[in-house]
Parts: C-alpha cells; sequence; structure tokens
C-alpha cells in the first residue's frame, strides 16, 4: 500500500474514521431552487466519495441572510432539513462520517442575494474588495459581481447571530449529520469580526484580537451547548504573506497572523473541540505554512488538525508522519476521483478536474467522474481516464 501513513485509523469525537483523508468542504451551487435545497444529485455524489475517513458538507447557509452565491443550499428551512437527510443518509449507509459546515458570509453577498434586497450584514459597514459575490439572472444563469456595501451589526442581531448558529447545529444534527464544522475562514463573517481589516467596532466585539475572538468564542459555546464539544470542529485561513493573490482570502492578511490564529486556537482547546481545519493558500507558488505555525498549533491543540491546500498523497503523509497533522484534505482531485482513497492506496492514476463545471449546472462534473475500475475496463470511448 502506498503512503500507509494515511490509511491507520483515527479518533475523532466519537467516531473511529477508517483513514486520514478528508473530503473538505467545496461549494459546488447546485442546490434546489426554490428554497435552496439540497437534491438526490447531491446524495449521489456524497455518497460516490464516502471512503474518505472523514468528510465536511459543502458551506450551508444559517440563514437567508447567510448567502452570498445563488444555489448554495441551506440548513434553516424544514425541506432543507429533508434535502440534507437524503445526503446523511447516503453516507452512512457506505459507513461515512459527515459534518456539515456552517456558513454566513456576512459582507460577501449582494442586496439581489438578501431578504427584501436589503443590505449585507457585518461587523463593520466596510465594504468587501478583491472578492466576488454570485446572483442569479435569470433560472440557471448567474453573474459574479461587487459585494454590496453591508450594514454594521448591533449587538442585539450578534447575539441572535450565535443562536442562529446554534440553531443550525441542532438542524444538523436533525438532518443525520454527526457534527458540525463553523466555517471561521475565508473572509466570511466569523473572519470578518476576527480581522482588524474589516472589523473596526469600538464595542465589546471589537478593537482588542479578544474582542475580536468574541463572536467565535460565544458560537463555539453556544454550539457546545447545542450538540456537545466532540461533534465541532472548526475552519480558519491564517494567511502569513499578502500577495496579489490574497482576493482568494478576501484581502483579510492579519497584521500577526501566528497570535490571531493560536489565540483563536485557544478558544477551540478550552471548548474541548474535536478538530481544527486549516485550508492553507492554494494558488500556484503559494507560500507554505511557516512550520513554527504548525508546532504551534500542535502544542496549542489537543483535538485532531486537518490541513487542506495543494497537497499530494506524499507531502500529506509527510506531515502525519511528523506529527503535525492528523489528517488531509483534498479539494479538486476529490472532486475528480470519486474513489481518491483507493486511488491513493494503489498509486494508480488521478483523473483532471474539469474546471468548467465545478460551479452551478446539473450531474455533468458533480457525479459522472469515473472510479479507476470504470475508466479502465469501460470499452466505450464514453469514459476517459
Amino acid at each position: 500500500m502506498h503512503h500507509p501513513s494515511l490509511f491507520t485509523p483515527l479518533k475523532l469525537g466519537r467516531h473511529t474514521l477508517r483513514n486520514r483523508i478528508v473530503l473538505p468542504p467545496l461549494t459546488r451551487q447546485r442546490a434546489a431552487q426554490p428554497g435552496d435545497v439540497p437534491t438526490a444529485h447531491a446524495a449521489i455524489y456524497y455518497r460516490q466519495r464516502a471512503s474518505a475517513g472523514f468528510m465536511i458538507s459543502e458551506g450551508t447557509q444559517i440563514e437567508p441572510r447567510g448567502q452570498g452565491y445563488a444555489w448554495t443550499p441551506g440548513i434553516y428551512s424544514e425541506e432543507q432539513i429533508v434535502g440534507w437527510r437524503q445526503v446523511t443518509d447516503a453516507v452512512h449507509a457506505e459507513g461515512g462520517v459527515i459534518f456539515a459546515q456552517l456558513w454566513h458570509v456576512g459582507r460577501v453577498s449582494h442586496s439581489a442575494l438578501q431578504p427584501n434586497g436589503a443590505a449585507p450584514v457585518a461587523p463593520s459597514a466596510i465594504q468587501a474588495s478583491k472578492v466576488k459575490a454570485f446572483i442569479q439572472t435569470a433560472p440557471g444563469v448567474g453573474t459574479l459581481v461587487e459585494p454590496s456595501v453591508p450594514r454594521e451589526l448591533t449587538v442585539a442581531e450578534i447575539r441572535e447571530l450565535v443562536e442562529l448558529y446554534a440553531q443550525a447545529a441542532k438542524n444538523a444534527l436533525r438532518a443525520g449529520f454527526d457534527g458540525v464544522e463553523i466555517h471561521a475562514a475565508n473572509g466570511y463573517l466569523v473572519n470578518q469580526f476576527i480581522s482588524a481589516h474589516a472589523n473596526t467596532r469600538d464595542d465589546e466585539y471589537g478593537g482588542s484580537l479578544q474582542n475580536r475572538l468574541r463572536f467565535l468564542r460565544e458560537i463555539v459555546h453556544a454550539v457546545v451547548k447545542a450538540v456537545g464539544p466532540e461533534r465541532l470542529g472548526v475552519r480558519f485561513t491564517p494567511l502569513f504573506t499578502s500577495t496579489d493573490q490574497e482576493r482568494v482570502y478576501i484581502g483579510l492578511v492579519e497584521d500577526d497572523p501566528h497570535q490571531t490564529y493560536i489565540e483563536a486556537i485557544k478558544v477551540l482547546e478550552a471548548a474541548g473541540a474535536a478538530y481544527v481545519s486549516i485550508a492553507e493558500a492554494d494558488w500556484e507558488n503559494a507560500p507554505d505554512l511557516p512550520e513554527a505555525f504548525r508546532r504551534e498549533v500542535r502544542k496549542t491543540f489537543s483535538g485532531s488538525i486537518i490541513y487542506a491546500g495543494r497537497y499530494t498523497a506524499e507531502r500529506g503523509a509527510r506531515l502525519v508522519e511528523a506529527n503535525l497533522a492528523d489528517l488531509i484534505a483534498f479539494g479538486r482531485p476529490y472532486i475528480a476521483n470519486p474513489d481518491l482513497p483507493e486511488r491513493i492506496a494503489n498509486d494508480w492514476p488521478l483523473n483532471a478536474v474539469n474546471h468548467a463545471t465545478l460551479y452551478g449546472g446539473a450531474q455533468e462534473g458533480l457525479t459522472d467522474y469515473p472510479v479507476y475500475a470504470e475508466s479502465v475496463f469501460n470499452s466505450s470511448n464514453e469514459v476517459v481516464s
């Protein structure tokens, strides 16, 4: 077997995972309309990839204001919970473990996506730059647009949002998920509160780092109270180098990313969270995370550590062997290779991802990527390895 360190079992919360390979949250923009409801096609897609040791759903908005892209699913309506139940039943039928990613985009939205055409909500009324929202212009047709200028949340509204996260976590369990991941990465709402670039508040939610971490801390506590610490993970994107590519991370490059994110991880450690997921810069020639940061994450956090970002199986295995990571997430390779763990174990070649079908559309680019056996033995010309 190739890369055996990726195939040793791991205890995560109340589950024993069969391997260290993770399907990370991957936005696909294929929820049924109206209502942003997960579909039977989504159930097939996740089921095909359920040989992962651990899976996290695509981002699913916790309320209507949490949406920044047309056709992404939610987890706040009964219809959505029923839709997700198809997905979790399919994954569990294959022996998989899946958490729901709880998402609120905050200011990375447009009034066309907001209830009653209102302004998006954010810690401060500062427009997001170097990033686009995505709105529908006709059924099944959409376009990228500059985000609208947001309005600043009141303290009472912030506390309501904390409760919305807790409710979304309860909804996720009703939908059959094994736990939840708080999306605190990529410049979305929780990240906006953490960042001094997006949060210029002068109340208890802004100013000092501990104040900027308050929203995260309150959500973590509320979700732990709702579903238990063993059912909770959090995702961060610590960016250490500012480049023209920082738009991928929506411009939130902290003055001291090391201190910012170690303090954020201390919040998870104090709450007993099951894991922290760290999404690294994933563009070509992106800087590696500093070794000192990885070491301090391990020292600070006693739960499981997931890394994602341009990982090959070999590079991921090395990080696990060095005891700096417990799990490695593979994004685009997992979209294109439903049987990714088997391919890694056997050193089989990988399908290339079709970038044109990543977002939106129907089954093409979602459920039609072949597993290795099909691509080798299919005698017709329909399937290309």
